[in-house]
């Protein structure tokens, strides 16, 4: 790849711990040296999860009674059976909106804020058409009402209309010889080359967004610096050094991914009856730089009024420039085929680019339907009760673990000592990185009475049979 300047996004670390429960308690278990040890962990283990479950059964079972009535397909049938008033119905809604929110926290997801946004799609990957939201299909008072009567900082401007959630971060790679790309690539390059020559460049700067920074060079993910925080490179298409290696052959590009996406709307009434059904789609592995392929209502794309001014400009400023040289006493044949070559090669340009993207769309919101989407509705819901079960059993789980092996850790120190030697523990025997919600962790243990404080407030883990004993 070329020598210039890396493209490189700096990313939050996320509180999500990325190891399966199973793989997590038997590595874990296994570091006991002795077998009754061994055993009354693994026994614990159990207990725990149980318990956990037994705490969230009530609130996920009211989230799901109440989904029940805004689901997509059968909602409007319950309603009616219901026989609510409006005003209840209001209020149904935004206790639904609650418990979502709810889960959604203590599943580690994040609103997605427009920075956050603005950085992850400055770039282009597999995407390269400009996607919008047709507006006019999405309810804005649902969601209006919900945050304008709960407060949350760093809103993004449309969350009137929608809310994308996102958790976890990845790195998708596609090898592939990218040939239509390349030639779009090197159009584009000899178009800015006779541009230059021509003296055109300087009428269509003017008009585009060629002076418009790029973020990701220039901010994050997360706003405060971390020095344990992410570091993924970009490897785009446009960066590629030209060579007959890289034109023939085929090369890999690199882009972020948001782990998991959730996007939570309602579509505008249509009919005499208000729309009561709420859409929640939960998807997986999505590049930043195409997460416009989630978006909902989305609008069929075309050529953006943009292209039309640089294709009209080009074909004024190019004519006037053939007429003012056939005008001349010797009229300059190599100026006026610089010149149509131009005007013709961004036409082509413009097409080719065009159909090859309108292509690239389509193969992507197939793959975005049958591929990228984990599920909807009810379905979504179930994955994430239990991916707030999970979280928190592992949670408690590794941070009694540890102060079991390690002994005490001061109150002061709660959020550093503990904290860190969880993450140490993680890093060390899975090879995963994370931020320890150390806090939420010792809370719960506080729950189940298995830790203590002692009288200068370092805290203490229960013996194993002891633990097992006190939750039953």
């Amino acid at each position: 790849m070329s020598g210039k300047t890396k493209d490189v996004i700096r990313l939050e670390r996320e509180s999500v711990i990325p190891i399966i429960k199973p793989r997590l308690v038997m590595t874990l278990a296994n570091l006991i040296e002795q077998d009754s040890d061994r055993a009354e962990f693994l026994k614990l283990c159990k207990r725990v999860e149980y318990t956990i479950r037994a705490w969230y059964l009530l609130q996920f079972e009211d989230l799901m009674q109440l989904y029940s009535l805004f689901d997509p397909v059968h909602g409007a049938q319950k309603l009616e059976q219901q026989k609510l008033s409006p005003e209840e119905i209001d209020s149904l809604e935004q206790n639904f909106l609650t418990y979502l929110l709810q889960v959604m926290e203590k599943s580690n997801f994040k609103i997605a804020t427009d920075e956050e946004i603005n950085i992850a799609v400055s770039g282009q990957y597999l995407l390269n058409l400009p996607i919008k939201v047709d507006e006019s299909k999405l309810d804005k008072k649902l969601l209006k009402k919900f945050f304008a009567e709960h407060h949350h900082e760093n809103l993004p401007d449309f969350v009137d209309k929608y809310i994308i959630f996102r958790r976890g971060i990845g790195i998708d790679r596609t090898t592939d010889f990218f040939f239509l790309e390349k030639v779009d690539m090197i159009i584009g390059r000899f178009w800015g080359y006779l541009l230059r020559l021509t003296r055109l460049e300087k009428f269509l700067k003017r008009s585009s967004g060629q002076h418009k920074k790029d973020p990701k060079k220039q901010d994050d993910i997360c706003p405060e610096a971390d020095v344990e925080d992410l570091f993924v490179e970009r490897i785009r298409l446009e960066n590629m050094e030209l060579s007959f290696r890289n034109l023939l052959g085929k090369i890999t590009i690199q882009e972020p991914t948001f782990d998991r996406i959730i996007v939570v709307y309602r579509r505008e009434s249509t009919k005499p009856k208000t729309e009561r059904g709420i859409f929640v789609k939960h998807f997986k592995n999505i590049p930043m730089a195409d997460m416009e392929i989630v978006l909902p209502e989305k609008k069929n794309p075309g050529l953006t009024p943009m292209d039309w001014v640089k294709f009209l400009v080009s074909a004024v400023v190019g004519l006037v420039a053939v007429f003012s040289s056939l005008e001349m006493p010797k009229a300059d044949m190599w100026v006026m085929f610089a010149v149509l070559s131009t005007v013709i090669g961004y036409c082509a340009k413009t097409y080719f680019t065009f159909q090859a993207n309108m292509a690239a769309y389509q193969n992507l919101i197939t793959q975005s339907m049958y591929d990228k989407q984990l599920d909807s509705g009810k379905g979504t819901l179930l994955h994430l009760c239990d991916d707030v079960i999970q979280q928190e059993v592992k949670e408690v789980i590794i941070s009694f673990f540890v102060l079991m092996e390690q002994g005490k850790a001061t109150r002061q120190a709660c959020i550093t000592d503990l904290d860190l030697r969880c993450e140490e523990l993680i890093k060390e025997e899975f090879g995963e990185s994370c931020n320890f919600d150390v806090d939420d962790a010792v809370h719960k243990l506080e729950q189940l009475g298995i830790v203590s404080r002692d009288s200068i407030g370092r805290y203490f883990c229960t013996g194993l049979k002891r633990a097992n004993d006190i939750i039953g």
